[in-house]
C-alpha cells in the first residue's frame, strides 16, 4: 500500500464518520417528539427555580485552585508512558535509562518548584 493510498483510506474513513453523522443527526430530528412550552425552556437547575441572576463574584482562589489541578493532573499522565518505557532502557539503546531518569527527576522537580510556590503563595489554602 503505497503513501497515498493509505491517505485516501483514511479520508474514505473521514467521509464514512461525517455522512453517518449526518444520518444519525436527521433521523433523530425527524423522530423526537417536539412539544415546546414555557415550562420547557425555562432553566433547571437541580430541581430548584432559580431567582437572580446567574452573574455572581468568584473567590479568584478556586479558579487559581482548578487551573494547577488541571496542570497538575495532565503532567502526572506524563509519567505513565515514560514508567512503561523507562524498563525496556539499558546502556545500549537511545536515550540511555540513565539518561530517561535524569530527565524525569528534572520535571518532576520543574513540578514540585511549581507546587513550593503555590504553597508558599497561599494559594492551596482553603478558607
Amino acid at each position: 500500500m503505497s503513501f497515498f493510498e493509505q491517505y485516501g483510506t483514511f479520508a474514505i474513513l473521514v467521509v464514512v464518520g461525517a455522512a453517518l453523522y449526518a444520518v444519525i443527526m436527521l433521523v433523530n430530528r425527524l423522530m423526537r417528539p417536539s412539544v415546546p412550552s414555557p415550562l420547557k425552556l425555562t432553566t433547571y437547575e437541580c430541581g430548584v427555580e432559580a431567582v437572580g441572576t446567574g452573574w455572581t463574584q468568584m473567590n479568584i482562589r478556586y479558579y487559581v485552585f482548578a487551573f494547577l489541578f488541571v496542570i497538575f493532573d495532565v503532567e502526572v499522565i506524563f509519567l505513565f508512558p515514560w514508567a512503561v518505557i523507562v524498563g525496556t532502557l539499558d546502556a545500549t539503546t537511545t536515550p540511555s535509562a540513565t539518561y530517561a531518569l535524569v530527565a524525569m527527576f528534572l520535571f518532576i522537580g520543574t513540578l514540585l518548584e511549581g507546587l513550593a510556590y503555590a504553597w508558599k503563595k497561599g494559594v492551596l489554602q482553603w478558607d
